[in-house]
């Protein structure tokens, strides 16, 4: 796990304290959020602050804990301020893509920095592909290996629309990641290629099936 750098720290305290502040202020939460009739009507905001509001501590807990695994992986190759880049890049562009898939539901709406941490999880299979990671918290996998399965249920997500998560949102997220890492890191094409181009396969594959309008 290593130590907590500053940045992280400061990213998980303000998730909390705006987190926080939702759950105990309705309008605020409901100024801040992710809502396709507000960005519709000109608040375009809420791509970027929605990403700080978490629906209970649950949602909070498990994303900062994410965070706090996998940040220190992020920071040591890319530094501080491609660390920074990664996640709001990655914020940023898992909402965009929930806008592109929900643009026409005027009832869309949705919280939580999830694209961001997933953002900063594929950042970190990418830079450190040999890292195991324990499915269900027990089942060593390796981290590539859960990074193609986990997209390839993400696209399984959005096309049967599973649950109340924003599958799409932790696809573009995983996305911008994996853009914003090629493109800070140009060492990781030839060192970890193959890695590259297996984490390249479930992004052609939504790139595929969107053009076949299937999803």
């Amino acid at each position: 796990m290593g130590e907590l750098n500053l940045v992280t720290l400061i990213i998980i305290g303000v998730n909390v304290l705006v987190s926080f502040k939702g759950f105990k202020d309705d309008s605020f939460f409901q100024k801040y959020k992710f809502n396709i009739a507000d960005i519709n009507r000109g608040a375009i905001y809420q791509i970027l602050t929605s990403g700080f509001l978490h629906v209970n501590t649950t949602h909070l807990l498990v994303n900062m804990l994410t965070l706090y695994f996998f940040a220190n992986s992020v920071i040591f190759f890319l530094g501080t301020l491609g660390f920074i880049l990664v996640y709001l890049a990655s914020l940023v562009l898992g909402n965009l893509l929930s806008y592109y898939f929900h643009k026409k539901d005027m009832h869309y709406t949705a919280v939580g920095a999830s694209g961001a941490v997933m953002g900063v999880l594929y950042s970190a299979i990418l830079l450190r592909p040999d890292m195991m990671l324990g499915l269900f918290f027990i089942i060593p996998v390796p981290a590539y290996i859960f990074g193609i399965g986990y997209l390839f249920y993400t696209i399984y997500g959005m096309k049967r629309q599973l649950g109340n998560i924003g599958h799409d949102a932790h696809f573009g997220g995983a996305v911008g990641g994996y853009l914003l890492t090629l493109l800070l890191a140009s060492w990781v094409f030839e060192e970890h290629l193959l890695m590259v181009i297996l984490l390249a396969l479930p992004i052609l594959v939504l790139f595929v099936l969107q053009k076949m309008g299937k999803i």
